[in-house]
């Protein structure tokens, strides 16, 4: 699948793409939020050293609080948990607005700021796990997260541009109304977008096998965990020493002046944009290894750069480099994990992840302006470089078969011959067919299509028992139950018209997917196919009414 079909496909997916634009917003009003905040507490305060603190201390809710996220993100809908903690922020900055416009008490603006602060660390484990759920299968993830880091990037470069203008135009009030007004519009979004798991998985009737499937997730493979968990680290640690190292660039090395600081970290908002967007067409790759790797070369390559770039403009290039590389390896990297984590962990998987590496941002922070001082910049960011490319080394050799995308479940042109729906149709088109399959792991509860919405792709049943139910005078009817090697969705493609039942999982299942325009082109070289089709829908339907 090229690029332009990954993201046309994407665009048709319209719970990720509305999820997405909501958070877009969402994220342009934190960062309007952040740069008012940190002006108001050297306003009002004049202590460099209090604006340190608080920008420290807005870190300890993330290392405090992510391992419970993740548990929680895992345990309720991860729907209901992003709507909960982005009103609440929401609120919050409501409150911040009427502190600020009334001159309030600069300890009463801190403390909702951290309390703030404490809501948004439940945000990245549940975006993180909710994301695949909201993905019609693995061949989605990448593109989805590709363009999510694009607009979460592009946020960072739109947001304190707003800022700088509102503030200069409005003061700062404004600034933390509009980012409540954002949490808001991406409220309106989550409550109309479909659930995204994160229930504990129901146990199963003993006897049916599949309880212990349904009952127990499966294991993680411990050795390309570590291996991703010591990438992530690596990169967490090289950013936080960065984003101290520019003041020491600028200012010093360079000798550039204050300004040039800002420059520098608008050329890794740039760098990390244009990063994201590449990384769109490197994930569509079968292994994943090559990207991976040669993202965090590039990284690699540009921090050693930077240490040695003679002029402002050479260093603005090399930070740029620098900051692509690193999103083209973590979008990667977060698409690899992703196929490598079940759902029931995920949550709490990426909430100690986001532990951890928090902590190793910090360390970099610390720990690299100090050995620049000690060594001096070119040695401090060349060890750097030497980081990045040992971690990525290990996470390619330990995490390999992780990288590696299997788009269908193993299915057969003879497995499909022998499915009553498929018998009819020529082998070679068949064959085309098969190859363009791709799996789709279910989970228990998860809604497969819904009543109303826009029919999009036929299933096949690989594993696992579904149900089919249709709302009729605001009532709730059980049609039927359908097990492996049945076939749904196909009656909306054959007539053009919305799905006109509901299909969830009622236990943890395997599909395999093929999008419309595939499906159409399957039958539509002869009517008699589409024909056979409508027959055993119709008789699927009479049995089910008996």
């Amino acid at each position: 699948m090229n690029a332009l079909a990954a993201y046309r496909r994407l665009l048709r997916n319209r719970a990720l793409v509305r999820l997405f634009v909501g958070e877009f917003v969402s994220s342009i009003g934190d960062w309007l939020y952040l740069v008012a905040l940190l002006i108001v507490v050297y306003e009002r305060s004049g202590s460099a050293t209090l604006l340190g603190l608080v920008g420290a201390a807005r870190v300890v809710p993330y290392i405090l609080l992510s391992v419970p996220a993740g548990i929680v993100a895992d345990r309720y809908e991860r729907r209901l948990v992003l709507l909960a903690t982005d009103g609440a922020r929401g609120v919050l900055m409501l409150g911040l607005a009427w502190l600020v416009a009334v001159d309030g008490p600069l300890p009463a603006i801190v403390a909702l700021a951290l309390l703030a602060a404490c809501f948004s660390s439940f945000f990245g484990p549940t975006i993180g796990a909710y994301i695949p759920q909201l993905a019609m299968d693995e061949s989605e993830l990448g593109p989805a997260n590709s363009a999510w880091a694009s607009l979460d990037n592009l946020a960072f470069v739109v947001g304190p541009a707003i800022a700088g203008v509102l503030i200069g135009a409005g003061g700062l009030a404004p600034a933390f109304l509009l980012n409540a007004v954002s949490f808001g519009v991406i409220a309106v979004v989550l409550w109309r977008l479909p659930r995204g798991g994160g229930a504990e998985p129901r146990t199963a009737d003993p006897g049916s096998g599949e309880a212990e499937q349904a009952s127990e997730p499966r294991a993680i493979p411990l050795a390309p965990l570590m291996g991703l968990a010591a990438l992530d680290s690596a990169d967490r640690f090289v950013s936080g020493g960065l984003g101290v190292l520019t003041v020491i660039l600028a200012t010093q090395v360079l000798g550039a002046g204050e300004a040039a600081t800002g420059y520098l970290n608008a050329a890794i908002g740039v760098g990390g944009f244009l990063g994201a967007i590449g990384s769109g067409v490197l994930v569509l790759r079968a292994n994943l290894g090559v990207p991976l790797v040669a993202g965090g070369f590039v990284f690699a390559l540009g921090v050693a750069a930077l240490g040695v770039a003679p002029g402002l403009g050479l260093a603005l290039a090399a930070m740029a480099v620098a900051a692509a590389g690193s999103l083209v390896m973590e979008v990667v990297a977060t698409t690899v994990l992703q196929r490598l984590v079940p759902d029931a962990l995920r949550g709490r998987t990426l909430g100690t992840l986001e532990t951890v590496g928090t902590l190793s941002y910090a360390a970099g922070s610390l720990v690299l302006p100090v050995a620049a001082v000690a060594v001096g910049v070119p040695a401090a960011l060349a060890a750097s470089a030497c980081i990045l490319v040992a971690a990525v080394v290990v996470a390619r050799l330990v995490a390999r078969p992780a990288m590696l995308h299997r788009p269908a479940a193993a299915v057969t042109v003879e497995h499909l011959l022998r499915l009553p729906a498929f018998a009819a149709i020529p082998v070679p088109r068949l064959e085309v067919a098969a190859r363009r399959m791709t799996s789709l792991p279910i989970t228990p509860g998860q809604v497969v299509i819904r009543q109303g919405e826009p029919a999009d792709r036929l299933y096949v049943i690989v594993r696992g028992t579904f149900l089919v139910s249709q709302a009729l005078d605001s009532q709730e009817r059980l049609l039927r139950r359908m097990g492996p090697d049945e076939v749904f969705g196909e009656i909306g493609l054959l007539r053009g018209q919305p799905r006109t039942a509901t299909v969830a999982a009622e236990s943890a299942g395997l599909l395999l997917a093929l999008d419309g325009r595939d499906f159409l082109e399957l039958v539509g070289a002869g009517s008699e196919v589409a024909q056979r089709f409508l027959d055993l829908h119709r008789g699927a339907a009479a049995l089910a009414s008996r």
